[in-house]
């Protein structure tokens, strides 16, 4: 197998080989462009914006790895209450005690759906949980340290938004959302005990693991193996949030580079067009949680506080990867009335706090 994944990395570097004689032919003018102060300049803020962030996001993928292995989804369930006022609150602070990434959230709340959990808390904690937690806190104060009120005004409106979604699922929403095989659709409408044989096939699934737990040695041997899986799996997710973040810090930075700060400074006085801008370029950019900051924090001195909030709660609750994943896990007429919702809240929101700001 290793030889083969070999051959095919060597289909893909061989015709590279033929770019060599034009890198030497044109290496004089490519040294040149390499020093020209523009690209310093690229360099320098793309530098700095990745060395803040970076050490966030590590801390994120962590305690996001942290919290998928070795808690339990029946523990987050008994923590949420069965009122849907107080289901709604709990679910919108759930990630203070629970700091997951968004890109793991949304694969532990269905589960937790699957388990039981009622749609309007599971679509409150996957939209406050990134942002409503002590690491993006936390970063966001490092990123801002001189404007304390954008972060308080990032993690209030993010609570508000998240709570007013989830209360319109829970109004709105009178069927589960969650995209089902037929199979499993055609056994809910024929068959009035399906509970019943997702509880037996429950307590199949949790015979089982009780079974490959038998012995001590056996138990001591799978704690080794998840500590391995763990530090794989954080490991394996900080490259992939990383290359998000690359991408983001290289943009602002082209962006602050070759854009003029008088066309900024105009778009960025623009009534709508500042917000669009700012909100739009966080659903293109799909920067995690815990760093997207300090990409917002480039453009402080040209845009006013609204569309930085806009920014800043916008990515983590809807961005391009994100709506990818809501596409594989929700059915498609209800992420487009998610988004809509997330989308005009936002806006509302931003634009209030702007006002009182």
């Amino acid at each position: 197998m290793r030889i083969a994944a070999s051959l095919k990395l060597l289909t893909f570097l061989v015709p590279c080989a033929f770019l060599v004689p034009v890198v030497i032919a044109f290496a004089p003018d490519l040294n040149k462009v390499w020093n020209s102060e523009a690209l310093q300049n690229i360099k320098t803020v793309f530098v700095s914006i990745f060395l803040e962030a970076a050490p966030f996001l590590l801390m994120g993928v962590f305690l996001s790895s942290l919290m998928q292995w070795f808690v339990s989804e029946e523990m987050v369930r008994r923590l949420t209450p069965k009122h849907p006022v107080g289901g709604v609150l709990v679910a919108g602070l759930l990630g203070i005690v629970f700091p997951i990434c968004e890109c793991g959230m949304i694969p532990v709340v269905r589960r937790l759906m699957h388990k039981g959990m009622p749609a309007y808390i599971a679509v409150t904690f996957i939209l406050s949980g990134p942002v409503v937690n002590p690491i993006v806190f936390t970063a966001t104060l490092m990123a801002f340290p001189s404007h304390p009120e954008i972060t308080i005004a990032r993690m209030g409106l993010a609570f508000t938004v998240a709570a007013a979604v989830g209360g319109l699922v829970y109004v709105f929403v009178k069927r589960n959302p969650l995209r089902m095989p037929k199979t499993v659709v055609t056994e809910v409408k024929t068959h009035p005990g399906f509970k019943m044989a997702s509880s037996a096939h429950s307590h199949k699934h949790s015979d089982d693991h009780s079974h490959s737990h038998g012995g001590t040695h056996d138990h001591h041997h799978s704690h080794k193996k998840d500590w391995r899986s763990f530090f794989i799996h954080a490991g394996e997710e900080f490259v992939d949030m990383s290359k998000y973040l690359v991408i983001g810090a290289l943009i602002t930075a082209c962006i602050q580079t070759f854009v003029s700060r008088s066309d900024l400074v105009a778009l960025g006085n623009g009534p709508v067009a500042s917000y669009v801008f700012m909100m739009g370029f966080a659903y293109v950019l799909s920067l995690c949680s815990t760093s997207d900051a300090f990409v917002a924090s480039a453009f402080s001195h040209t845009f006013a506080l609204g569309p930085l909030i806009s920014f800043l709660v916008l990515g983590p609750m809807l961005d391009f990867k994100s709506t990818l994943m809501l596409l594989s896990t929700f059915r498609t007429r209800f992420v487009i009335g998610l988004s809509l919702a997330i989308i005009l809240l936002v806006f509302a929101g931003s634009w209030l706090v702007n006002f009182l700001g």
